[in-house]
Order: C-alpha cells, then sequence, then structure tokens
C-alpha cells in the first residue's frame, strides 16, 4: 500500500526490465524540472502550486496503478471509459453543465474543480485506437465505421468547444497510429485531406484564429494587440542568452507575458536556464522518445507498440508543438507544456499516459511457450518483466 500512497518508494522496481525502469526515472526527472519551473513561473499566483503538487499526487498514484496493471484489463475498460468521456465532453457545451472560460467551454465544473474531458480522455484514445487500428484485419467493416465515427464524433465535439488545438493533436495521434498499424494509404491519404479541410473550415469561421495566423507570421506589426503574447513570449527566450537570468528571476513572469504559469511557461524557463537550459530539456526529451521507440520495436504484441507510439506522440509531440509557440516558429495554439504547465486534468493524463508507456515497457518482452504435454500456446511474461 506504501508504495501506492507514496509513488517514488516502490522496492518492487529493482525487478523491472530496464526500459521500463528507465522511463520511470525519466518520468520523474521531467516532473521535477516541470514542478521546479512552475514554482517559479506561478510564484505570485497564490495556491497554484499547492494545487499542482496535489494533482501531481493523485496522478502518481494513477501511475503506479496502471503500471501494475495488465495492459488487457485496461484495454478491455478503454471503450467503455472513452465513451463516457465523449459524453463529458458533448456535456461541456451545454447550457448550465459546462464552464465557459476565455471564450471557450472546455471544461465541467466539480465544486471549486474544472475538469476537462478533452485531456483526461487521451489514455483512452490512445488504447482504443490502438486496438481498432491494431487488429483492423480481423475487425468487420460495420465494427471499423462504428468505430471510425465515433473518433469522427469526438473531434467534432472537441472542435466545437471550441479547441483547434486539441483537435489537431488527437487527430495527428489517431492518424499516426493507423499509419503504424498499416492501414490502406488511401484510407489514411483520404483522412488526412479531410484533416486538413475542416481545419481550414474551422479558421475561416472563426476570426480568433486567424487573428493568430497573421500575428504568428508578423507579431511585430501589432506588438501591443495580437501580437502581443509572442512578442514578450521572443522577449523573454532571447532575454535568457545562453545561461539564463537565474532561476526566479524572470522579468517577462511579472504580469507581462500572459498565460506564463501554462501556454507559454517554456518561455519563462528559457529566460531564467538560458539557451543551455533549453537544449537541455529539448535532449530530456529526445531521450524520452528514443526510449518510448526503443520499446515499440521490441515490443512484438502489435497493440501494445502502437500504444508506445500513441503516447510517444502525445506526450513528446505536444512538447514540441508547445516550445515551438513559444520560439515563434509555429502559430499559438493553446497546448500547455505536459508535466510542466498548470493545470490538474493535463497532469492526470499526462501521468496516466507515462505510466501506459512503463507498462508496455514492462510487457514488451513477450515469448511464445509451448507446453507440449497439453499442445496449448500462451504468452507469458519474458525477461525480468
Amino acid at each position: 500500500m506504501l508504495q501506492y500512497l507514496i509513488p517514488i518508494f516502490d522496492p518492487g522496481v529493482k525487478t523491472w526490465c530496464l526500459e521500463a525502469r528507465l522511463l520511470r526515472w525519466l518520468t520523474y526527472i521531467w516532473l521535477l524540472i516541470g514542478l521546479v519551473a512552475l514554482f517559479s513561473a506561478s510564484y505570485s499566483l497564490t495556491g497554484n502550486i499547492s494545487r499542482q503538487i496535489l494533482w501531481v499526487w493523485l496522478g502518481m498514484i494513477g501511475l503506479n496503478v496502471i503500471v501494475r496493471s495488465p495492459l488487457r484489463y485496461l484495454m478491455a475498460l478503454a471503450p467503455w471509459i472513452l465513451l463516457l468521456f465523449l459524453g463529458l465532453i458533448l456535456a461541456t457545451l451545454a447550457p448550465g453543465i459546462g464552464e465557459s472560460v476565455n471564450g471557450a467551454s472546455r471544461w465541467i465544473k466539480l465544486g471549486p474543480i474544472l475538469l476537462q474531458p478533452s485531456e483526461l480522455i487521451k489514455p483512452f484514445l490512445v488504447l482504443q485506437a490502438a486496438q481498432i487500428f491494431g487488429n483492423w484485419e480481423r475487425l468487420s467493416w460495420s465494427i471499423r465505421l462504428k468505430w471510425l465515427g465515433i473518433f469522427g464524433l469526438l473531434l467534432g465535439a472537441i472542435l466545437i468547444q471550441p479547441n483547434l488545438s486539441t483537435t489537431a493533436l488527437c487527430g495527428i495521434t489517431l492518424w499516426l497510429i493507423a499509419l503504424a498499424a498499416g492501414l490502406p494509404l488511401r484510407l489514411l491519404g483520404g483522412t488526412a485531406l479531410g484533416g486538413i479541410l475542416l481545419a481550414v473550415i474551422s479558421i475561416s469561421l472563426r476570426e480568433y484564429q486567424q487573428k493568430r495566423i497573421l500575428s504568428f507570421l508578423n507579431p511585430w506589426n501589432d506588438p501591443q494587440g495580437d501580437g502581443y503574447q509572442l512578442v514578450q513570449s521572443l522577449l523573454a527566450v532571447g532575454s535568457g542568452g545562453t545561461w539564463g537570468v537565474g532561476y526566479g528571476l524572470s522579468q517577462q513572469k511579472l504580469m507581462y507575458l500572459p498565460f506564463a504559469d501554462t501556454d507559454f511557461i517554456f518561455a519563462v524557463f528559457a529566460e531564467e536556464f538560458g539557451l543551455v537550459g533549453a537544449l537541455l530539456l529539448i535532449l530530456l526529451l529526445l531521450s524520452y522518445a528514443t526510449m518510448a521507440l526503443m520499446v515499440a520495436l521490441k515490443c512484438r504484441h502489435r497493440v501494445k507498440r502502437l500504444i508506445a507510439i500513441g503516447v510517444m506522440v502525445l506526450l513528446v509531440g505536444q512538447s514540441l508543438l508547445n516550445i515551438g509557440v513559444a520560439i515563434g516558429a509555429l502559430p499559438t495554439t493553446g497546448l500547455p507544456l505536459p508535466l510542466f504547465s498548470y493545470g490538474g486534468s493535463s497532469s492526470l493524463a499526462n501521468l496516466f499516459l507515462a505510466g501506459l508507456l512503463i507498462r508496455v515497457a514492462r510487457e514488451g518482452n513477450e515469448a511464445d511457450v509451448i507446453y507440449l504435454n497439453q499442445g496449448s500456446r500462451e504468452k507469458v511474461p519474458g525477461g525480468r518483466s
């Protein structure tokens, strides 16, 4: 019981395979750096860091439950939980149920707690997508079309909240899992064109999204208006120089840079730790991606391999997108930096995703064993998993 309440305490870890242990420590290092950065970025926002620590603690308990639960049990629950969160996403659009923040209805309020179903659904989206696309040849067209329809409904529900960035991230994740599963290129090509067309329509209908694109192309054209956020982010990143101004000494976080503790926390991190700190963070992300790919390549089970790929896309891919926004390489999206940005739903989802990847690593070295006396064949854990 102690290893669940105090997640870092777990004497059983020494029996895990090397990849699982390395991923566990990389997750802890990533999380620790994120909490340190958040403490600085949100020090003027009373209570943020204490609430975040509570969410992280709950997320770590969830991570430990996941790494100890056979994936077959989690995959059996995935479709039902995904449908539950899809219902909650649709509920955010209902007056009196959904909570609107900054013009978007993405949250459900439970007393003092705001939950964002579009974040919490991500681990279960990966699990279900891996099951559907990993078993594509074995499924009837009725089941294929049913789940493609559910995935499409999910993306449409997130899009009309409105939340184009999360819609795009979930859509790209689904598409890459399908690509890794070897689905026909004509289906993938048609889906990609449809996604691009949907994004173009969304941008053309929403003026604020158009302004984001235009301000990204030339933020200095209106530095006090539409380009203000990106200009302040670039000033923060540039002010960091090679070694940074020092921990806690960022000037841009002092009410100059909007969303300094969420969407633009990397800019504060780069200002305080400089180019060297930013490169070390990117090196950590690349190390995590490398370990995830190693786990996927070593995994003999197709569905589990796709889970590892999906987790990597969501954790590392979203991180690189967030960094790209902060340095002006991509339009402003509103995506948080995983394990850095303030937010309970995001913290829970990302730690659950990390738990899934570690669990795949633990089960990844499965071997086929044939019992000659029974003539039966089954999967058993191999190595030290």
